[in-house]
């Protein structure tokens, strides 16, 4: 009875999904590219904005070239630097009240996916200013359109550039989830591989596997388009060739600009048809433990995938002949364990462990009511999990 609840939710948003008018954002590519932005800005006559970044941006100084290239022009600007991984309730009010102490008019959003994230969802709080943020959680309850939102990028990873979602953490209910609505898609994003080449390599392999885990579970579940099909196909090809490359070297510039192009393919897919039961558990993790979203989807996705069992196997199959896994002759079980392995692989080759340290056995109730929560009944995840089996999960990722 649940499952037909889930499966009918499904399909009525499948076919709303298709109504949409969905917007992607006007993309400025290649190196240097970040140069081009301070240009475009000016363009579209705003003169005071809002850089949301993070301390380690800052840090490094990669925002630098942006912030002379915007002074050049005589257009003021206010940075936000205290963005944290899996940004908080405080980062977003304290970034909003900059917002309008310095009457902004605009937002550029300049790290990974947490700045991106915290940049969404000040916009949504400037859009729907007489709702909490609590408010706006779930599924198209913005609704109004935000400011010009301009997402730079620099790691290769969440997509954040091109999605509707917007996840954000409560502090103090280690209540971690996500704003849906497709305002909330940057109008402008800058795909700049140059910002990508510093990252220290676990960031450059965990939020590649990021990548991958959008592009899978998007391919996999109930609510896919020859679009999003098209899409997380690309990704997954391009994952399997250049990730690797681009942790070994850094500067493999050609690695590099191949994955900042897979991130945001995969972005593209899963804004459309939705993750699953890996990021649902994985946002559960990063709520209660902070740990980071691109190591958790890695270390989940291939237990998530082998429970699936025949559910999944078809396209994991599918996957597995784009990046020649497997044989002719062999079944679609078969193969889809196979590209599981492979998962297994990549992780190992970059030192990604294969299980969660630090899960505290009575916090897991509670992490299963909420990974069930934010899955059920909107993800169309190949097969409807209980809560038995969602903490069989936790069970079997813990360390």
């Amino acid at each position: 009875m649940y499952t037909a609840y889930c499966r009918t939710f499904q399909s009525s948003m499948r076919v709303g999904m298709k109504l949409m008018n969905w917007r992607q954002p006007e993309l400025l590519q290649g190196e240097n590219s970040l140069l081009k932005l301070p240009g475009l800005v000016k363009s579209l006559n705003l003169n005071k904005l809002l850089i949301i970044t993070d301390e380690g941006i800052n840090k490094l100084q990669l925002t630098a070239p942006l912030l002379e290239g915007l002074q050049q022009l005589d257009i003021t600007f206010v940075v936000y630097s205290k963005t944290v991984p899996n940004p908080t309730f405080t980062n977003i009010a304290e970034a909003l009240e900059l917002y309008h102490a310095y009457n902004c008019e605009g937002i550029i959003a300049f790290g990974g996916g947490s700045p991106i994230d915290c940049a969404k969802a000040v916009a949504a709080r400037i859009a729907r200013p007489e709702k909490s943020l609590a408010q706006l959680k779930g599924i198209f309850k913005i609704r109004k359109e935000v400011p010009p939102l301009f997402a730079v990028p620099t790691t290769a990873g969440t997509g954040s550039e091109g999605t509707i979602a917007a996840v954000v953490s409560n502090s103090e209910t280690h209540e971690k989830f996500a704003m849906m609505d497709s305002v909330l898609v940057p109008h402008y994003a800058v795909l700049d591989p140059l910002l990508t080449v510093n990252l220290p390599r676990h960031i450059t392999s965990t939020t590649g596997m990021d990548a991958l885990t959008h592009a899978v579970e998007a391919y996999i579940g109930k609510s896919n388009t020859e679009e999003t099909r098209k899409y997380a196909r690309e990704a997954v090809i391009i994952i399997f060739k250049y990730l690797a490359r681009a942790y070994e070297d850094g500067s493999d510039m050609k690695a590099r600009t191949e994955m900042q192009r897979a991130a945001y393919l995969a972005g593209l897919a899963f804004t459309r048809a939705y993750v699953g039961y890996v990021h649902a558990i994985a946002h559960t993790l990063g709520g209660f433990y902070q740990v980071p979203h691109g190591l958790a989807n890695a270390v989940i996705l291939p237990h998530v995938l082998r429970f699936y069992g025949k559910s999944a196997a078809k396209p994991l199959a599918e996957l597995a002949n784009l990046v020649g896994i497997g044989k002719i002759t062999d079944s679609d079980e078969k193969k889809a364990e196979l590209f599981i392995e492979a998962i297994e692989e990549l992780n190992k080759k970059m030192s990604i462990p294969s299980k969660i340290k630090g899960i505290v056995n009575r916090d897991v109730p509670l992490m299963v009511e909420r990974a069930l929560q934010e899955a059920n009944p909107l993800y169309p995840v190949p097969q409807i999990l209980n809560k038995d089996e969602m903490f069989y999960l936790y069970q079997i990722i813990q360390e």
